[in-house]
């Protein structure tokens, strides 16, 4: 094991180098770009989707724009000086290679930089955001389990019956509604879109939760997180209810399960006693990369929806205003604990099932 799990970390540098490598390059040929962006602020032509900047780059703009005579520049350009040194301070005054080269240098030491246009570390933007997406990550991974383990066992119990063909109808529906569409949905119905104003839009607590009993504050949180996870957990144990019930329908049709049916032993008996473990292996093995989907990318749209600030929030907001320091430290962390909750999923079907030997695959 020791062996598998050094081929598996020595894996992990050349997939980081080599998405880092490819999203730096698409980078270079994308349309617009921070420089561009301060630009079209000083022209007057901002279109920014969050229009959240503050210090950083944007302040030297602000002071081109102060002693400016005109105060608005739309018509007469920009300062050939003044582009120079947005290209200094953004680093595009060097070569792309040596911008890469450095890039990597410095993540490798997880020095991520500040933000373009927030003036703050990458680092400390990414720590003040994770606790709304943890959340939402882990109490929707939370509810599809609670959903899809018991589903899954009574589907596979009673496969090809009635209950079975009309769940199975339902799940797959939820699943093909986009979670974004049921979250609108929701908004809609329950947080005074056209209907009823029963569920908060905005935030995981409300202005006044300091000052609430610690009953309350717990309400008060389960009460602002109920629709952004709903919306979330719809569609995500549908892979998990049919996976749990594959896997006992493999196991209920094995030998030793008509062995222990003919030694006398209760349908409970055989399906907790024998089945249950071995069904569950690859159901609970797969708990961490669940957890780590629905943290990474289920979140993006569902914060942006209900206005939570998270991750999901921050990368979108980077995304659109070309802040590439939190675009790349936020795909650099994402790709490195997937590559890590990867490694862990083998180490967990090892520790349920010691009879895995992974010492003896090629990674």
């Amino acid at each position: 094991m020791p062996a598998y799990i050094a081929r598996r970390i020595l894996l992990m540098i050349p997939t980081l180098l080599g998405i880092l490598l490819i999203s730096f390059a698409i980078v270079q040929f994308a349309p617009g770009g921070p420089v561009e962006r301060i630009m079209a602020q000083l022209q007057g032509m901002d279109s920014s989707a969050t229009g959240r900047f503050s210090g950083g780059a944007s302040d030297i703009g602000s002071s081109q724009m102060q002693a400016s005579d005109t105060g608005y520049r739309g018509a007469q350009g920009l300062d050939q000086k003044l582009v120079e040194e947005l290209n200094r301070q953004f680093g595009f005054d060097k070569p792309a290679h040596e911008r890469f080269i450095k890039m990597v240098g410095d993540y490798a030491a997880f020095d991520f930089g500040k933000s373009f246009f927030r003036d703050t570390p990458v680092l400390q933007l990414i720590k003040e955001k994770l606790p709304v997406s943890i959340s939402l990550g882990l109490w929707m991974t939370l509810l599809s389990y609670a959903i899809s383990i018991p589903l899954g066992i009574r589907k596979a119990v009673s496969d090809g019956t009635p209950f079975d063909t009309w769940t199975s109808a339902v799940v797959i529906i939820g699943y093909a509604i986009p979670s974004f569409l049921f979250a609108v949905l929701l908004v809609v119905v329950f947080a005074g879109g056209s209907f009823w104003q029963i569920f908060p839009l905005r935030g995981l607590t409300s202005e006044n939760w300091q000052e609430l009993s610690l009953l309350g504050k717990v309400a008060d949180y389960f009460w602002h997180i109920a629709l952004p996870v709903t919306a979330m957990a719809i569609g995500a144990f549908a892979t998990s209810t049919f996976l749990t019930k594959n896997s006992f329908l493999d196991e209920i049709r094995k030998q030793y399960v008509q062995t222990a049916r003919m030694k006398g032993l209760t349908e409970r008996q055989v399906l907790y006693g024998h089945v249950f473990r071995n069904a569950m292996l690859i159901v609970i093995a797969g708990f961490p990369g669940a957890f780590i989907h629905a943290f990474f990318t289920g979140s993006l749209l569902i914060e942006n929806i209900f206005t939570l600030d998270g991750l999901g929030l921050l990368s979108f907001e980077s995304i659109v205003n070309r802040d590439y320091p939190v675009v790349f430290a936020n795909l650099y962390i994402f790709s490195l604990l997937g590559l890590v909750v990867n490694l862990l999923s083998d180490l967990t079907y090892t520790w349920i099932d010691p009879r895995i030997d992974f010492e003896t695959r090629e990674v």
